[in-house]
């Protein structure tokens, strides 16, 4: 049988675990690998998730793909569409007048409509979207690659971020690692038809390599910066407000 563990062993081994995690959250540091939201009791586990994420996965590493026999037969979806004045009027006039406006950190601010966007060059991608409270399936993505956006408005080589706002109060952002990814998406078609309204018509965030609360719905606008500091609660995004993580690996 087991002895019990000792008070004295006890301390000792929080001192340790707490001096890992310190030594870990400098080292991260010191290669610019601290999340948004590494403040707090979690914040050095969020570090040392995050840090160590981005450098075994350096090498643009690419989510699974799957065949199109594989593709989920029924789509489940969380939530249900903006109640916003603006969103219901574009939703009722099939997104006719719908506009993705892009600034911030950028040479040439733009609006696209979702005819030019659809205009640009396409890919898509059949891939897993993951959740931990259930919604998960497998389905066909098809849109514009987010980094193609990026270079058409001269993103600024100094921006760490991108931020994706949507007609509602959530908001998402990723490091530019993952907005740069070929597999993250701007996404206006699933399953080789128009994207439908409760999966974030008429545009949504792919994100293959994150769980699925990182792929945001129902965008309105982006911006690129270098801090999300002055941005929400200043976590990164609406998801650590209420308490996932802002880094979502998978």
């Amino acid at each position: 049988m087991s002895q019990p563990i000792s008070r004295r062993k006890w301390i000792t081994g929080g001192l340790t675990v707490g001096a890992a995690g310190v030594a870990a959250t400098q080292i991260a540091s010191r290669c610019g690998l601290i999340p948004p939201d590494s403040g707090g009791i979690w914040g050095p586990g969020e570090t040392l998730t995050y840090a160590a994420q981005r450098v075994l996965t350096s090498g643009n590493s690419l989510a699974r793909e799957f065949r199109p026999g594989q593709i989920s037969t029924v789509a489940p979806v969380s939530g249900e569409p903006p109640e916003d004045f603006e969103y219901q009027r574009l939703l009722a006039q099939h997104f006719a007048e719908w506009e993705l406006a892009i600034e911030g950190m950028v040479a040439k601010p733009s609006v696209f409509t979702l005819a030019q966007l659809q205009q640009m060059p396409a890919t898509s991608q059949i891939t897993h979207q993951a959740c931990e409270e259930g919604w998960s399936f497998i389905a066909e993505w098809g849109g514009v690659q987010v980094s193609h956006i990026l270079q058409a408005v001269g993103a600024d080589a100094k921006a760490k971020y991108v931020v994706f706002y949507p007609f509602d109060s959530a908001w998402e952002s990723l490091d530019m690692a993952d907005a740069l990814h070929p597999q993250t998406l701007l996404a206006y078609a699933m399953n080789g038809e128009r994207l439908p309204t409760r999966h974030g018509a008429p545009l949504r965030l792919r994100v293959a390599r994150q769980l699925g609360y990182k792929s945001i719905k129902y965008l309105s606008h982006i911006e690129v910066t270098d801090s999300l500091k002055e941005i929400g609660k200043g976590l990164g995004s609406s998801s650590p407000e209420g308490g996932y993580s802002w880094w979502a690996g998978i």
